[in-house]
C-alpha cells in the first residue's frame, strides 16, 4: 500500500482549509480554532462569553518538543502556556500569537523578521525569546519563564513607597535602550508588561509583540526609530502622539509610557487631562516631580531624549534622598554607610514580593505570565 493512500484528507469546515493527517480538536484547522478561542462567541443570554481555552493534551500534538503544562491565559494578541523545554530540561512560555493574521500573506515574512529581531534582544531585564516559528497554522513563540509577579499584581496589593517606585524605573530604561539602539520600540510599555521575579530582578515583556500582530511599519533612521502607522498600543499608556493620524511617534513614545507607568506607581492612579505633579497628590520628594513631568511632557522634544538620560535622572534623585535619610538618622558608633540598594535589594524577598504571592489564588499567580 503505497504512502499516500493511507493518508487521512479533510478539510477545516470553517474556512474550507485542507488538512492532512491532523489531529484537529472539534475538526477545526488551529488557524479556525484559536479565532476561537481568542474571540468572544454569544451565550444564551446575550452576553459575551470566550470559548474555552485549548488544553495542554489539545496542543502536545503540534509541540512534541515541549510537555505543554498548564495555561496562564489569554488577551487580545495570543494565548500563554506553561512549558518544559524537554531537550533542555528547562521552563518556558509558549505563546500562540494572532490567529486571525495567518491567512494574512504578509504575515508570514513580518513573524519571521519581527522575531529574529527580538530574538537578537540579549538583555538581563528583557524576557528573552528562545525560539520562534510556525506548525500547522501556529505561529508561536518560546520565551523565558519568569516565576514572579507584574506590576499591575504588586500594585493592586499594595502601595509602593517612593524608593521602590523609583527601583523599578532604572532596570527598565535600561532594557529600553538597549531596545532601542537595536532599532525596536516597544509600544506598550504597562505595569502588566513590566514583570518582577522572586528575586526582585525586573524584565520587559512583549517587545515589538503590537507590530509584529498589527503589521506596522518602522523605519530606522540614522539610529532613531520611527513609524507612520506605530500601534498606539494600550491607550492610557500611549503618547499623545501615537494616538494621532498621520505623525510619527519614536522611541520617545516608551519613555513617555513608563513616565505613566511612574505616576501610577507613585500616586496610585494614572494621570488626569489636567496634569498634578505627584507631590500635590501624596508625600513625595519634590525632586520626583520634575523627573515625571519632564517624561509625560506633550511633545517629544521636551522629553527626556533617551531611556538612558531618565535612568540617569532617577539614580540621581534616588542616590540624594538616600543621602538624605542616612544624614537624619540616629549615628551608629562604628556603623559603615550604606550604598544606594538595587532593586533588587528593595524587593527580593522583601514583603513586597512576599505579600502578594499570599494574597493571590493560584490562578492570578499564574497571570503575571500573560504576555498581552
Amino acid at each position: 500500500m503505497s504512502e499516500s493512500s493511507t493518508e487521512i484528507k479533510t478539510s477545516c469546515p470553517k474556512c474550507e482549509k485542507l488538512l492532512v493527517n491532523a489531529q484537529a480538536p472539534l475538526g477545526l484547522c488551529p488557524a479556525c480554532l484559536m479565532g476561537q478561542v481568542l474571540e468572544p462567541t454569544q451565550t444564551h443570554g446575550g452576553e459575551s462569553a470566550p470559548m474555552p481555552t485549548l488544553t495542554p493534551e489539545e496542543l502536545a500534538p503540534y509541540f512534541p518538543q515541549l510537555e505543554i503544562l498548564e495555561c496562564f491565559g489569554r488577551g487580545g494578541m495570543g494565548v500563554v502556556y506553561k512549558a518544559r523545554q524537554k531537550s533542555l530540561n528547562r521552563w518556558v512560555a509558549l505563546k500562540l500569537l494572532a490567529p486571525e493574521r495567518v491567512g494574512d500573506g504578509d504575515f508570514a515574512v513580518r513573524f519571521e523578521r519581527e522575531a529574529q529581531a527580538l530574538a537578537r534582544l540579549n538583555h538581563p531585564h528583557i524576557v528573552a525569546v528562545h525560539d520562534f516559528g510556525e506548525t500547522q497554522g501556529f505561529y508561536y513563540l518560546i520565551m523565558e519563564f519568569v516565576d514572579g509577579v507584574n506590576l499591575r499584581q504588586l500594585i493592586q496589593t499594595r502601595r509602593l513607597s517612593p524608593k521602590e517606585a523609583l527601583a523599578i524605573v532604572p532596570p527598565v530604561c535600561e532594557a529600553l535602550q538597549c531596545a532601542h539602539e537595536h532599532g525596536i520600540v516597544h509600544r506598550d510599555i504597562k505595569p502588566e508588561n513590566i514583570l518582577v521575579d522572586k528575586e526582585g530582578r525586573v524584565k520587559i515583556t512583549d517587545f515589538g509583540i503590537a507590530k509584529m500582530v498589527t503589521g506596522d511599519e518602522a523605519v530606522v533612521d540614522e539610529g532613531c526609530v520611527t513609524s507612520a502607522t506605530i500601534g498606539m498600543g494600550t491607550p492610557a499608556y500611549a503618547a499623545p502622539e501615537a494616538k494621532e493620524q498621520g505623525v510619527m511617534p519614536d522611541h520617545r513614545a516608551d519613555i513617555y509610557s513608563l513616565g505613566v507607568v511612574l505616576y501610577e506607581l507613585l500616586t496610585g492612579e494614572r494621570p488626569g487631562e489636567r496634569l498634578e505633579p505627584p507631590s500635590r497628590k501624596v508625600q513625595v520628594d519634590i525632586r520626583i516631580d520634575e523627573i515625571v513631568l519632564r517624561a509625560l511632557e506633550t511633545s517629544p522634544e521636551l522629553r527626556f531624549p533617551t531611556a538612558a538620560e531618565f535612568r540617569t535622572q532617577v539614580e540621581t534623585v534616588a542616590a540624594a534622598m538616600e543621602r538624605g535619610e542616612e544624614e537624619e538618622r540616629p549615628k551608629q558608633p562604628g556603623a559603615a554607610r550604606k550604598g544606594r540598594r538595587s532593586v533588587m535589594e528593595m524587593l527580593a524577598g522583601s514583603p513586597v514580593i512576599s505579600e502578594v504571592l499570599q494574597h493571590l489564588t493560584p490562578a492570578e499567580r499564574r497571570e503575571f505570565a500573560l504576555l498581552v
